[in-house]
């Protein structure tokens, strides 16, 4: 048997999101972190196929390399 990951997220949902995941986790007799995962990959292809912040704006500039803000000198 391969050894699982487990690891700890604190993740933040709507009152009226987190009281619908809760249903559906009573509903299957299952977890709320199961439910998520789940979601997670039934959504993950469509979640993809959306834009990224890059995508939309292109690259960010390149940031100043000196701790006053100058670039340095080569």
């Amino acid at each position: 048997m391969a050894a699982t990951d487990h690891r700890k997220q604190s993740l933040y949902f709507p009152e009226d999101m987190l009281d619908e995941i809760q249903r559906e986790a009573t509903r299957q007799d299952r977890s709320l972190s199961w439910i998520v995962q789940q979601a997670w990959k039934v959504a993950r292809a469509e979640l993809r196929k959306m834009p990224s912040p890059n995508d939309v704006f292109g690259p960010t500039p390149t940031q100043p390399n000196g701790p006053d803000g100058s670039q340095s000198e080569s």
